[in-house]
């Protein structure tokens, strides 16, 4: 008995998804619920699975693009078919088209006009020029007859000098190869998107820097001990995330979305954090950050790059956020300005940690600084508001038991 293996719904505003790989050879033997292929939506990566045991035939192609409900490949009961033949099938009609090509090669390899040994010869003691002789061999070659026939006077005439070649430039030297690949779902959806938002919101960038010292300090300080009782590091994100959410409380614009005619304020922080996967750049969410401990956010982080590294994100984990924050400091970004995850207004991009001489007091000392960026729609976010936000985040993060006692 055989049975279709069809495209699975995968969420209500995905119509098709594209055969990313094939887990399963066409004609292996496959367990029932064993993965046999991934899928890939603009948003998530899917897996397939067998709906039976038996022998698989697959019928789309890596790469191709189906609709949801259409064949990917059937399953017949009972174990592996056998090895395809195609292969020795060609080996005959290889073997005579081989046997062949020496003749065809051999009656090609003279072009017309070109004297046999003999006549060449014999053409070389007349001193006559053999592009002067008219060759009646096949395809036009000379003949002895035809160097026989020939007139002694018809002698070869000195090679005139070239004339020079017009100046080019010099050719490049090493490998200059290319290669084309076809963008995923993902890349044209993200592409579509980042276009989208430039043309289509007011988006402004401002900026400010953070001395990093005391959270560095704190981190150097308590890392140990918080490992131990809660099971992960202490990172900056943690620090971060909790600026932001304290922040969004004092404006709430920034927290907002602008749906039709109406501005839209969330009482909530959902906070989206971008992850660089192997398929390219996710953006997974953090639920009610502003109610998480530090070390809630660094579970809740850890966890989603975890799944965004393995391709394993769900749809809803990676829509519905409220704010953005990127972290290009990880790749030695030291200063940027970030495009909004539409539909948010806003987001804070992070940078490298750069240790730089600054005043303080009056004296000047060596402090690790890093640039922090906020980028917002100016349609919703007025100078004041963004830039009030992002002193807010800087007085938070230069004094970071504001963040615990909450003040």
């Amino acid at each position: 008995m055989s049975i279709e293996i069809k495209v699975p719904p995968v969420g209500e505003s995905i119509t098709e998804v594209v055969l990313s790989r094939w887990i399963k050879n066409d004609g292996e033997a496959v367990e029932m619920d064993e993965v046999i292929a991934e899928l890939e939506s603009d948003k998530a990566t899917f897996e397939l699975t067998a709906e039976q045991a038996g022998t698989l035939k697959t019928i789309a192609a890596e790469g191709d693009t189906l609709e949801i409900g259409a064949v990917v490949c059937t399953i017949e009961a009972g174990g592996a078919a056998p090895a395809k033949q195609e292969a020795a099938d060609k080996q005959p009609a290889a073997a005579e088209e081989k046997a062949a090509s020496p003749v065809k090669e051999s009656k090609e390899s003279y072009a017309s006009g070109t004297p046999s040994p003999a006549a060449g010869k014999i053409l070389a003691e007349k001193g006559v020029d053999p592009a002067h002789v008219q060759g009646t061999g096949v395809d036009g070659r000379i003949t002895k007859e035809d160097a026989q026939k020939a007139e002694a006077g018809k002698k070869a005439e000195p090679a005139k000098p070239a004339a020079a070649a017009p100046a080019t430039a010099p050719a490049p030297s090493g490998a200059r190869s290319e290669r084309r690949e076809k963008m995923s779902p993902l890349r044209k959806t993200v592409a579509k998107r980042l276009v989208a938002v430039k043309n289509e919101t007011a988006m402004l960038t401002t900026f400010n820097e953070v001395n990093m010292k005391p959270i560095m300090d704190l981190r150097g300080k308590y890392k140990d001990q918080f490992k131990e009782k809660h099971g992960v590091g202490l990172g900056f994100m943690s620090f971060f995330t909790k600026a932001v959410t304290e922040a969004l409380k004092d404006f709430p614009a920034v927290n907002a979305r602008i749906e039709g005619e109406e501005i839209v304020y969330n009482n909530f922080a959902d906070i989206s954090i971008a992850v660089s996967a192997p398929k390219g750049l996710v953006v997974p969410v953090v639920r009610n950050a502003e109610s998480k401990s530090l070390a809630e956010i660094e579970k809740a982080v850890l966890e989603l790059a975890l799944k965004a590294r393995e391709n394993k994100l769900s749809i809803e984990e990676m829509t519905g956020g409220t704010f953005t924050i990127t972290n290009g400091g990880v790749f030695g970004s030291m200063m940027s300005t970030p495009i909004i995850n539409a539909p948010q207004s806003a987001i804070l991009g992070m940078h490298n940690i750069v240790e730089r001489p600054v005043a303080e007091k009056g004296e000047v000392v060596i402090r690790p600084m890093m640039y922090v960026a906020l980028s917002y729609d100016h349609r919703i976010i007025d100078g004041r508001e963004s830039v009030g936000f992002l002193v807010r985040v800087k007085q938070l993060l230069e004094d970071p038991a504001r963040l615990l006692l909450g003040v």
